[in-house]
């Protein structure tokens, strides 16, 4: 059993999770892949090609359709919000730039509960509108799940088209990401991994986004909503870990991936999260051009440019309760072990349609 394998096992002994898979490699495919324990607590052993609910690790997939759609002249980094969205304009946002929000220094709060007082999609979209910004724009970085949902509002109204369709086009068919979805149909459902007991739902949700708030927008968001399988992150991470390829020009990439706040106290890129000085999730081996993001059901991936690793991880770690913050110290442990993991030795098979 590798190091790997042994740190995941004993998360799942320690109930961390009921599952996790992950996989580590570089442009070539994966030095280590596998996945230890079941889709729930009471539920099947995992078998490889379980469906996972990536939480915010959407918020990069989407930010890369973004980057893509300024390649493509359909919109412009530096070009405002109103420019887009009518709605906006005249009010505290329109002049915010997609820029800002792509890096969360735009002032718009984030991780605020609407769906608690707004159980519809209009009625939830008008009060992210209405929310009073918390920064001055520029000043500081700020996570906010609410300014990446006016970021694929934005997309969308650049284009023309819905958000899930762009992701798809844009991101998911260049890279082979056969079985990355929003709103997975009831095949892909079949396979999904539990998340959590849900008080609001009242039930434990399967195959169903687990945000709250992009549950009432209709499973589909610029900042949550994504489901996907290992073998297809890891088409993802080998095309990071290889400069973007086929997804982005290098231009185009370099400026996605370079830090944009380093003037201020955490370092983030565009769509992704940069290495904070103190206690980022990447540990402590990863360099210091390393980029990642992770997700609130217990996902993460991690990229370093300069060395050319990926790590990903994957997990269930809100099943059956949020409640717990295991995973961090875990996380940053896996981090160290997978930024360490030797580039001799047999590979493991990749995923069908992966280069070996």
């Amino acid at each position: 059993m590798s190091t790997l394998a042994e740190l995941l096992a004993e998360g799942r002994e320690r109930r961390v999770f009921s599952g996790a898979a992950w996989s580590v490699g570089d442009p070539e495919g994966p030095l280590d892949r596998g996945w230890t324990g079941t889709r729930s607590w009471d539920g099947p052993p995992l078998d490889g090609d379980d469906l996972w609910d990536l939480a915010s690790v959407t918020k990069p997939i989407a930010g890369l359709a973004v980057m893509a759609l300024t390649e493509r002249g359909a919109l412009g980094l530096d070009a405002t919000v109103g420019t887009y969205l009518p709605d906006y304009r005249g009010g505290d946002k329109a002049d915010l730039t997609v820029r800002q929000l792509l890096a969360h220094t735009s002032g718009i709060p984030g991780q605020v509960p609407l769906y608690r007082d707004h159980p519809t999609r209009a009625s939830l979209l008008e009060a992210v509108r209405l929310l009073p910004l918390t920064a001055e724009p520029g000043t500081r970085v700020q996570y906010s799940s609410q300014g990446f949902i006016v970021l694929g509002l934005i997309a969308e109204a650049a284009t023309g088209r819905p958000l899930d369709a762009l992701v798809e086009e844009l991101v998911c068919a260049p890279a082979g990401m056969r079985d990355t979805v929003f709103r997975p149909d009831a095949g892909r459902r079949a396979r999904a991994v539990a998340t959590e007991d849900c008080p609001w739902r009242g039930r434990t949700v399967v195959g169903e986004v687990h945000d709250e708030n992009a549950v009432v927008l209709g499973g589909v968001g610029g900042h949550a909503g994504l489901f996907s399988t290992l073998a297809d992150m890891e088409r993802l991470g080998t095309a990071l870990a290889d400069g973007g390829r086929g997804l982005l020009r290098p231009d185009t990439f370099a400026v996605m991936t370079a830090g944009h706040t380093d003037h201020l106290a955490l370092r983030r890129a565009l769509a992704w999260q940069g290495r904070d000085p103190v206690g980022s999730p990447a540990g402590d081996v990863f360099g210091p051009a390393s980029y990642g993001h992770t997700g609130f059901t217990g996902t993460s991936l991690w990229v370093d440019p300069d060395t050319g690793r990926y790590a990903l991880l994957l997990t269930n770690r809100v099943h059956p309760t949020r409640a717990g913050d295991g995973i961090v110290a875990l996380r940053r442990v896996f981090h160290d072990a997978a930024a360490g993991l030797p580039r001799d030795g047999a590979r493991p098979a990749p995923p069908c349609g992966m280069a070996g």
